[in-house]
């Protein structure tokens, strides 16, 4: 079996930490944004921070509020 080189991982790896980076802004900018969020706000600031590129999923679909 052939083992990644580090260019090979970095090219791989790249594109799914920027794609993480840039949706936890926007997730963080959305969550500062909204009125209203399901639950506390800091809670979902940190499910955000914390939770990566799910957190920052799992705000878009549930912490958001009135957005239906």
């Amino acid at each position: 079996m052939d083992q990644l080189t580090n260019p090979q991982l970095w090219a791989i790896i790249g594109p799914v930490v920027a794609l993480q980076l840039l949706l936890m802004i926007i997730a963080l900018v959305a969550c500062v944004r909204a009125e209203e969020t399901r639950g506390p706000r800091w809670m979902w600031v940190l499910i955000i921070i914390f939770g990566n590129l799910i957190g920052s999923i799992l705000f878009f679909i549930f912490g958001r509020k009135g957005m239906s």
